[in-house]
């Protein structure tokens, strides 16, 4: 009953109900890919929620202190605040631990979660026209999330972090004339300096969780706005969303999703050890650890720093070091590729179009391949950032190891990459389902079309040459005014199949076409055959018609006319005596 006044007290001052009509009446796929974003946002609460508990009791301060607690070999020892309450807050503060390795996985899932939604979008052409704005700000997530988990983990002050930061401002100086004042300017001064600590602690939990906040905020009310995107199948067009309203189903799912997440993430904090600091001890400039890698997602640079080759050189008398090819070349152009990506593939292929319905991988071997080749890149070195870890366990010299996973990195990325082109193109040219069933001449086949220079695609990224194993079977279109028709043609089987729907120009005929018949030719042509004229029996048989017709309709007039005279004539007549009786009913009153 409050509930509900309260409700209509809203609504009768801010107007709310329409509005909440139709944000409930919003259509989402039920395609499970799509969760993959929702995971990433529900890692971010989880984030915001575990951070602000930690906040409570994580001094951030690189003065020392000396730790009295419940950890017996650090009781007594001097270390930095930042690193003694790290380890008070998880020895001897209650629910300290599970939250502080809660935060850490969340972390670990959240930036994992967004590296798997960004190749979603990516292999599924979800970046294209309108949607390239969204992309961009997907894009500048993954580069905050990069930031502020390397931040956050350098916090504790311990010896693992403190390593990991001496090489994150070694490789931000080797830039040419600015990286000094650049590293100087966020740590407050030369490495390592008392303001370091403080400066991070203000980016991690106010600055870069603010334009997250803002970021995700501008990323909703986007997909709101456009809707969503959805795979092709039975009744999903460019112009619907076919799956769950948000309320009461798909509401109920995500909430689902919700808890699922974070009883997963609470799960890995309470059974999952990660970062035990106390274990690795507070840091030293002077000291180092060995093995020991940083986290999964800034792995990626500490292997290509090991392996890019100790290059170095002058340009107008200014050193270049070695750190700076890999450590600042190779992500900044691998962001600027990301950025540039939408854009990029809209300017080869022409496409102006605005796009709701996704691709098939497979229906863009070209793209599919470029995603392989990276992702298969940073996967060589990322496990190439634990080489002295393999070395030990395989028992091999890490310098041999060292040389394998510098041919790998070149290596693997090209068979990869080839090997997903192959594949593409002979799933989407032949008629497995599947990868499990494709066999030898399907490969062989897609092998002799992906020469170079001579794949047979066109500009829009699907191909125009007909499959040399279904001869007769075509594609045509043509203009039937405005609009647009097409049709299917089997004349080996004797079969025409004509689209029951017009579309506005050529361009959406031609996609239209290629999702129902992947990989068929298609012709455009004046239109479809005019109707023979009719005989002379039925032109007369339709004069003679028109004429009966014609004389029917004037008959009927008539009649009509003529049974409106009667009618008025009636309606005189009783109009006549009834005023004749009522002057008599007068006359006679009068003598009486």
């Amino acid at each position: 009953m409050i509930t509900d006044r309260l409700a209509r007290a809203l609504d009768d001052r801010l107007r709310l109900s329409p509005v909440t009509r139709r944000a409930l009446a919003k259509v989402f796929p039920d395609h499970w890919s799509f969760m993959l974003g929702e995971i990433a946002l529900y890692s971010f609460v989880a984030l915001i929620l575990t951070g602000v508990y930690l906040t409570f009791f994580f001094d951030a301060s690189s003065a020392d202190r000396v730790y009295h607690g419940d950890y017996a070999p650090l009781d007594g020892a001097t270390t930095s605040a930042a690193y003694a309450s790290t380890v008070r807050l998880s020895w001897d503060v209650r629910a300290g631990l599970l939250i502080r390795q809660t935060h850490h996985w969340a972390a670990l899932v959240f930036v994992a979660a967004i590296v798997l939604h960004l190749a979603r979008i990516f292999f599924t052409g979800a970046f294209r026209k309108p949607r390239e704005l969204n992309w961009l700000i997907g894009v500048t997530m993954l580069t905050l999330a990069l930031a502020n988990g390397f931040t956050g983990y350098s916090l504790p002050d311990d010896l693992v972090s403190g390593v990991g930061l001496r090489i994150i401002t070694s490789v931000v100086e080797s830039i040419p004339v600015a990286g000094a004042w650049l590293a100087a300017l966020a740590l407050g001064g030369e490495f390592p300096s008392d303001a370091m600590i403080p400066r991070m602690y203000v980016t991690h939990v106010l600055l870069v969780p603010a334009v997250l906040v803002a970021l995700v905020s501008l990323h909703l009310g986007i997909l709101v706005r456009q809707k969503h995107t959805q795979f092709p199948g039975p009744g999903r067009t460019e112009h619907n969303v076919v799956g769950s309203t948000l309320w009461p189903s798909y509401t109920l799912r995500t909430l689902a999703l919700f808890a699922w997440v974070l009883a997963v993430l609470f799960a890995l904090g309470g059974l999952v050890q990660i970062n035990p600091v106390w274990i690795y001890g507070p840091f030293e400039p002077a000291q180092a650890t060995s093995p020991a890698q940083p986290d999964w997602y800034v792995a990626w640079g500490d292997g290509a720093l090991r392996l890019f080759p100790p290059l170095e050189f002058r340009i107008a008398g200014h050193l270049v070091p070695a750190p700076f090819f890999p450590g600042v070349v190779l992500g900044g152009l691998t962001f600027l590729a990301l950025y540039a990506w939408p854009f990029a593939e809209r300017l080869r292929t022409k496409d102006h179009r605005q796009h709701h319905l996704l691709d098939r991988p497979r229906d863009h071997p070209a793209r599919l391949a470029v995603g392989v080749v990276a992702l298969t890149f940073y996967a060589v070195l990322t496990v190439a950032a634990g080489d002295d870890i393999l070395a030990r366990l395989l028992g091999v010299p890490v310098y041999d190891l060292l040389s394998v996973f510098q041919v790998l990195v070149l290596v693997l990325p090209l068979l990869a990459g080839l090997l997903a082109f192959l594949v593409a193109r002979a799933l989407r040219r032949g008629d497995a389902a599947g990868i499990g069933e494709l066999t030898r001449a399907d490969l062989r086949r897609a092998a002799r079309r992906a020469a170079p220079g001579c794949d047979g695609e066109d500009p829009s990224g699907a191909s125009d040459i007909p499959a040399r194993d279904r001869p007769g079977e075509r594609i045509e279109m043509w203009p039937e005014g405005e609009l647009w028709r097409w049709r299917y043609r089997d004349e080996a089987r004797h079969i025409v199949i004509t689209a029951n729907r017009a579309v506005r120009s050529e361009e959406e005929a031609v996609s239209a076409s290629r999702l129902a018949y992947p990989g068929v030719d298609r012709v455009v042509v004046p239109g479809p055959p005019p109707p023979p004229p009719p005989g002379r029996v039925r032109v007369a048989l339709r004069r003679w018609g028109r004429a009966a017709a014609a004389g029917s309709l004037l008959l009927a007039a008539l009649v009509d006319r003529r049974r409106d005279r009667r009618r008025q004539e009636r309606e005189r007549t009783d109009r006549a005596s009834q005023s004749e009786s009522s002057d008599e009913a007068t006359t006679g009153a009068g003598r009486t």
